[in-house]
C-alpha cells in the first residue's frame, strides 16, 4: 500500500537496513523490540541517542545487534530529519522519485521482479550523497516496495489489482 506517514516511512528505512543479509521473517519477529528501544521511531529522538543509548541497544537480544546498523539507524535519523527540513518531508523527498505515483508492475512470477531497478538505484544513490547508511539500491528498492511506491506483487496475487 501506497505509504505517505513520516513515521512509518522512518520506521520501514530502519527496518530495511536492519533486514540486510537476514531474512524478512526475522526482523518482522523483532519488529515489535525494535519499536520500543527506538522510541517508536521518532526520527527526532533517535537523532539525539549518545553512545550510551547505542551501546544500550547493542546490548539488547530483540533486536539485531550490529553496530554498523545501529549507527546507521541514528545518523540515518539525522539525515531523515535534515531531508525534511529540505523538502518539507521525507514522503516529498521519497515519492518525487515515482512521480508520486506508484509503479505497477505486472509479473506473472516472482522470478521475474528484480532486486534493484534504475529508479532504486537513483534512490540510493541520492541517499548515500546526503550521508545516508545501508541504502544500497538492493534494500532501496525493498524499501519502494515495502513503501508501496512499486508494486511487485504477481498479477495473479489477490493484492495486485486493488493496489
Amino acid at each position: 500500500m501506497p505509504l505517505h506517514d513520516e513515521h512509518a516511512l522512518f520506521e520501514f528505512l530502519v527496518l530495511e537496513g536492519a533486514q540486510a543479509g537476514l531474512s524478512w521473517a526475522t526482523i518482522l519477529k523483532k519488529r515489535p523490540r525494535y519499536r520500543e528501544v527506538f522510541d517508536y521511531f521518532d526520527p527526532h529522538k533517535v537523532a539525539r541517542y549518545g553512545d550510551a543509548r547505542v551501546a544500550a541497544l547493542l546490548a539488547d537480544p530483540g533486536i539485531v545487534r550490529n553496530r554498523l546498523k545501529v549507527g546507521a539507524a541514528v545518523n540515518n535519523a539525522q539525515r531523515y530529519l535534515e531531508v525534511q527540513q529540505a523538502f518539507g518531508s521525507f514522503d516529498a523527498y521519497l515519492w518525487r522519485f515515482v512521480d508520486g505515483v506508484p509503479i505497477r508492475n505486472a509479473w506473472r512470477s516472482m522470478s521475474e521482479v528484480p532486486a534493484t531497478t534504475p529508479v532504486s538505484d537513483a534512490l540510493s544513490k541520492d541517499l548515500a550523497r546526503r550521508g545516508f547508511k545501508f541504502v544500497g539500491p538492493t534494500i532501496c528498492y525493498a524499501y519502494m516496495q515495502a513503501v508501496g511506491m512499486v508494486n511487485d506483487h504477481t498479477v495473479d496475487c489477490f493484492r495486485h489489482a486493488p493496489l
